[in-house]
């Protein structure tokens, strides 16, 4: 059974990704476990004077999540009766990494499902802060939905990478369980002025392609210095539906996650965005 785990602020963002996601598993038998972590929403509340008040308001917080979240539950009973799904909903008093974290460990989540920004929704940015913070430590596959991204079968997927990574088996299997559903293309797209590959890069290819027995692969090599420019005129020209990279150090989406403002590198997503963590975190 696929196990997906997905956050929500009950904003429109996070409802849209909650439908996308039983619509991109809704072949499978999926366990959706949608829950909301609240501690920012009591600590940050102007009503917060005392211990006394503290408990009051974690009572009535809760209380308002486990409201919401029952609100969801009964739309998707209503607008997605799969017999494959099941959903689950938790309220937490945590912080949203910290809950995340402890959740894909303690469920062996497969996937965390997210949009891209929540209620402080900003045109200008291209990732809100929670989504940036799950981006980067949540010690799962994270795919973010961009706001009022209508569903599309992952076609036509886009790959970037220079092949250093030591991939994981079990994130690649994700991606090749997915890629079968929907017969999907992956374009592997290498972004180098070096044509030739060393032997670790040619050894990480071969594997990459072991795992993903099923799809139709790609292979791709664009003689450019900015990655992000390639990639951004790659998904206008190839009509591509899902962006996938890898999250490691020293790694180039590394480098995106970090920035302190992400849109001056210019990567402006507006299709679903996979991330696999290569990375360890303490």
């Amino acid at each position: 059974m696929r196990k997906i785990l997905i956050p929500t602020d009950f904003s429109e963002n996070a409802m849209n990704a909650i439908q996308y996601a039983t619509e991109l598993f809704k072949y499978e038998k999926s366990e959706f476990l949608i829950f909301h972590a609240y501690a920012d929403e009591v600590y940050d509340n102007n009503e917060l004077i005392s211990r006394k008040t503290l408990k009051k308001l974690k009572e009535q917080t809760h209380k308002n999540s486990d409201t919401e979240l029952e609100k969801i539950l009964s739309t998707l009973n209503t607008i997605s009766p799969n017999p494959r799904h099941e959903y689950k909903i938790s309220s937490i008093f945590g912080t949203l990494v910290d809950e995340a974290n402890d959740l894909v460990d303690r469920e062996n989540i497969d996937i965390l499902i997210m949009g891209t920004k929540g209620k402080t929704d900003d045109r200008n940015i291209t990732f809100g802060s929670n989504t940036l913070q799950v981006l980067k430590y949540v010690k799962s596959p994270v795919l973010v939905i961009p706001e009022n991204c209508k569903y599309q079968q992952p076609k036509n997927i886009l790959f970037p990478t220079d092949y250093m990574l030591p991939y994981k088996r079990r994130e690649l299997k994700l991606l090749s369980t997915l890629t079968k559903s929907f017969r999907s293309s992956i374009n592997f797209l290498h972004v180098s002025k070096y044509e030739k590959l060393s032997i670790r890069q040619e050894d990480n290819k071969v594997f990459i392609q072991e795992c993903l027995p099923d799809a139709e692969i790609f292979f791709h090599t664009a003689n450019e210095k900015d990655i992000t420019k390639v990639t951004n005129q790659f998904i206008e020209k190839n009509e591509i539906n899902m962006l996938v990279m890898v999250n490691s150090r020293h790694s180039y989406l590394e480098c995106v996650l970090h920035q302190s403002t992400i849109d001056q590198i210019g990567l402006h997503i507006k299709i679903p965005f996979l991330t696999m963590q290569n990375l360890q975190r303490n």
